[in-house]
Parts: C-alpha cells; sequence; structure tokens
C-alpha cells in the first residue's frame, strides 16, 4: 500500500469520527447540548469547541500552517477547561462554524502534505512529530471524545449509535434493552 492510501484511510477514518461527534448535537435543544451531565462538565457541545480547537492547533501551529483565527482558549493563561465548555456569549452556530473552519483548515493541511512532514508540538516541550503521527493523535483524541458524546447523547435522551445517522446499534425495544441491562447487573451483583 502507497503512503497516498495509507494517508487516505486515516483521513477517511477521521472524517467518519467527527461527523460521529457533531452529529451527537442533531435534533437536541440549546439547553441539552450545553448540560454537564457527568462530575467533571463533560457537555455535547464543549466536546465540538474542545476539538475544533486541538484541530485547529495540531494542523495549523504543529506544521507552520497557523490557523487563522485567534484561539483565546489555548492561550497559555487561558482559564482552565475553557474549550470544554461554551460560555453563554457562545453560540451554538458560533462553536460549529469554528468546527467547519477548523476541519477545512485542517483538510488542507492534511491534502498539501506529505505523511512524513515534519512538525513540532509546542506543547509536548517541541517534541518533533510527522502528519502521520499527527494523524494518527488526533484520530485517537476524536474518537475518544466521540465515545464521551455517545454516552452524553445516551443520557440526554437515550439516543445511542457510532454513527451521525441516529440510532444504529442492534435492533431492539425498550423491552429487549431492559432485560439485557437486568441481564449485565446481574451477573455484576455476583461481585458486589
Amino acid at each position: 500500500m502507497t503512503e497516498a492510501h495509507l494517508k487516505g484511510d486515516l483521513h477517511r477514518y477521521l472524517r467518519g469520527a467527527r461527523e460521529a461527534l457533531l452529529g451527537k448535537l442533531d435534533g437536541l435543544p440549546e439547553y441539552d447540548v450545553r448540560r454537564p451531565l457527568v462530575p467533571t462538565g463533560t457537555n455535547l457541545l464543549g466536546l465540538v469547541k474542545h476539538v475544533a480547537m486541538v484541530t485547529a492547533g495540531y494542523f495549523g501551529e504543529v506544521f507552520d500552517r497557523p490557523f487563522p483565527e485567534p484561539l483565546p482558549a489555548l492561550e497559555d493563561d487561558a482559564e482552565p477547561n475553557t474549550d470544554m465548555w461554551a460560555s453563554p456569549d457562545e453560540s451554538r452556530e458560533d462553536i460549529v462554524g469554528l468546527w467547519h473552519r477548523a476541519w477545512a483548515h485542517a483538510d488542507a493541511t492534511i491534502e498539501a502534505l506529505p505523511a512524513d512532514a515534519p512538525g513540532a508540538v509546542r506543547w509536548w516541550d517541541g517534541e518533533q512529530v510527522t502528519l502521520h503521527l499527527v494523524l494518527v493523535h488526533v484520530l485517537a483524541e476524536v474518537n475518544r471524545h466521540a465515545g464521551h458524546a455517545d454516552l452524553v447523547r445516551e443520557l440526554i435522551d437515550g439516543e445511542a449509535g457510532f454513527l451521525r445517522s441516529g440510532h444504529n446499534l442492534p435492533e431492539g425495544d425498550a423491552a429487549w434493552w431492559a432485560a439485557y441491562r437486568g441481564r449485565v447487573e446481574s451477573a455484576a451483583r455476583r461481585f458486589a
């Protein structure tokens, strides 16, 4: 397999992961995309904002192709975790727009550079990397956060699945899923 095919495969999986994450916002009201449902404050819109900023950094600054907009949440003096939630003055449209611009910038970098293109990650103490390594790293990051979004979305309205098209788990009605969960709980209780 050629280098172009390998880079293309990573890019294709990255596109799928980012669409899966963004799709978790579909059909939800403003409150639900913003509300934290776990003790760490994880929320859907914050995950999208975080991944947009991470994307802008890794496929911008790392390869000396700076993202053309300021990203205050990534500055050294930024409030901790400010990239993980939407403030009241940030709209869903603002964050989704940033998401689209960050990914367009990333796609241009990925398409312009060979897989062995060198870069340096300032926040990794200047570690030297290649586009291939950054593709793998960001793919892992986006999939990790897409998994977080799967769980948050399921807590909000029960919607589950890993594709943007929505519910795509094995078929089963509510009674089937309740019985399945009961079996899992019963097995776990044996170890309580």
